[in-house]
């Protein structure tokens, strides 16, 4: 009786993202700073692709890759690969070299390769950093790698250490092209000057308009990026001196806004939300000072405003009746209790503690009252709390509802300096598609060296799905193509996110027969019309899964 033996066996997205990879020479460059050398049994480059192939599509844990890999490489391609020997100490051993190497220089050549592949603009370059939140002591850590220390939690988890992960992209399809770990106590302002002069050995040029959050601007950063002749914009924190004159042009009528331009409500289409500009007169360093209302933000400011009041008055009618008992007794600890209170408020209520005294009469001693009792007068001091609000004050902040200041020192325009600065949120999907779906937490292994080394891979890993996003949006642009029905249940998206892509491609596999476990024939199966048109968008051949099949077509 002939043993005749079916398997299936993945591709899903694999041939496209190896594509990508290769546009990207990820291996050639891996070859060239780890080389191969005879007592390894993988080489460094191969061992570390894979890791970077997981981390986009299925990220798992070390010990868990070589069982992931089992559904990829066995029997797939020229070369029939032992997926067994992506074990987690083979790859903790790459990892360590990955560390070990000249990781600069190859992120480098690897963004000089993303930008020649991919004609990418490098004249904007955005930069913002998040957190990466670790569970654990980590209490033995290599002096040499950044430091998993407490700090601001940007995941809202103070109780764990954590690294900075400084992130830069670019404004044409909001690719990443370098990143940078930082300590975790790393205050934001003093990483922008390294990082600037990073992107500046990067891209062999300071032409570029370097945009980031409040936290660049300080007079050391500002002015290290101008007088090396380079370009900012960012915003203005509240607090300024810089600032104070605006308020009062506010309060005279003096601001003269310009439309700057509108776009519709992602929400309701039917809305249209609109941004101004008025540029005041120059700081004193000569920088430009570009204020900007929007229309969304005054709505919101208004609707935050009113909802505050409304808190605010709640708490002090709770406050009002617990005054004079246990911790509310006295005027200093009714004072701590009432700023609490308006604490969001400061200065928009009218508020009195009114002070009653009432004297009576207490006999002095034990015992009945008789003739010869002797009595003492004392006084008890009760408080009362009044308040209203201050609606001249409240029409004063009001006058400031939507605005934002900007500071740059290009020479474009004001309105095209708002719309560079407006692509800044870009940022935060990029931080979100490395936290939920790479998932770069939480990290399962011990060696900070490693870890370090790993972060590198969700680096890469990121840069390979932005392209991806990128080139089918851009050819979708490009073609007029509104939407693809590439969701769930055929539903359309007119921006498609590598999520939707790999879930798209999630069933196309290899149908495979053996005959006494050799290979006679496999079929391509689950590719379709839609997987197609959407691989020309991306601009990868449907040769690249058809050439795995033994019937091309099928």
């Amino acid at each position: 009786m002939v043993n005749i033996e079916s398997k299936a066996k993945m591709l899903d997205v694999k041939p496209f993202i190896t594509h990508y990879m290769d546009q990207l020479s990820v291996r050639q460059l891996l070859e060239k700073y780890i080389p191969k050398t005879s007592q390894m049994q993988v080489a460094p480059a191969d061992a570390l692709s894979m890791l970077v192939f997981n981390i986009i599509n299925a990220p798992n844990p070390l010990y868990k890759v070589s069982e992931w890999a089992t559904d990829y490489l066995d029997g797939i391609g020229e070369k029939p690969q032992e997926a067994e020997k992506y074990n987690d100490d083979c790859l903790g051993r790459n990892l360590d070299r990955l560390y070990e190497c000249n990781r600069n220089e190859l992120m480098i050549e690897l963004a000089a390769n993303a930008i020649n592949a991919h004609h990418l603009e490098t004249e904007k370059i955005h930069n913002d950093s998040t957190t990466i939140t670790f569970k654990g002591r980590y209490e033995h850590q290599d002096p040499h790698t950044a430091q998993l220390r407490h700090g601001h939690n940007k995941d809202f988890r103070q109780d764990c250490r954590q690294l900075v992960f400084g992130l830069n992209i670019t404004d044409d399809g909001h690719v990443p092209l370098g990143f940078k770990l930082f300590d975790g106590n790393q205050a934001d302002d003093t990483t922008h000057i390294p990082n600037w002069e990073q992107l500046r050995q990067m891209l062999g040029r300071v032409d570029f308009i370097y945009v980031a959050d409040c936290k660049l601007c300080s007079e050391d950063n500002l002015d290290h990026i101008h007088i090396n002749g380079g370009s900012f914009i960012t915003v203005v924190p509240k607090n300024r001196s810089m600032l104070k004159p605006f308020q009062a042009q506010l309060e005279n009528g003096d601001v003269n806004w310009d439309l700057a331009y509108s776009v519709a409500d992602n929400r309701k289409p039917s809305n249209r939300h609109s941004f101004y500009t008025f540029e005041a007169g120059p700081t004193e360093k000569g920088y430009r000072l570009i204020w900007v209302l929007s229309t969304a933000k005054a709505e919101q400011d208004q609707k935050t405003r009113n909802r505050r009041l409304d808190k605010t008055e709640t708490d002090l009618s709770e406050l009002a009746g617990k005054l004079n008992r246990y911790k509310l007794k006295t005027r200093k600890q009714i004072e701590a209790a009432v700023a609490k209170a308006t604490k969001n408020t400061n200065g928009l209520f009218d508020i009195e503690i009114l002070e009653h005294k009432d004297t009576y009469t207490k006999k002095v001693g034990a015992g009945k009252p008789g003739p010869n009792s002797i009595y003492k007068e004392n006084t008890q001091i009760t408080y009362e709390l009044k308040w209203q609000r201050n609606q001249a004050a409240i029409d004063k902040q009001a006058l400031a509802d939507g605005t934002f200041p900007l500071i740059t020192n290009t020479t474009e325009k004001c309105a095209q300096v708002l719309r560079i600065y407006k692509q800044q949120p870009r940022l935060e999907k990029r931080f979100n598609t490395t936290k939920s779906v790479l998932e770069v937490a939480p990290v399962f292994l011990e060696k900070s060296a490693r870890i370090e080394a790993i972060t590198f891979l969700y680096f890469v890993a990121l840069m390979v799905i932005s392209l991806i996003e990128r080139a089918v949006r851009k050819k979708m642009a490009d073609e007029s193509i509104e939407s693809l029905p590439i969701l769930p249940q055929k539903m359309k998206t007119a921006s498609p996110t590598w999520n939707n892509l790999r879930y798209l491609f999630r069933n196309v596999h290899l149908s495979q027969i053996f005959i006494k476990d050799h290979l006679v024939k496999q079929t391509l199966k689950g590719l379709q019309e839609i997987h197609v048109e959407v691989l020309r968008l991306l601009g990868v051949p449907a040769s690249v899964y058809y050439s795995l099949a033994d019937e091309p077509g099928t």
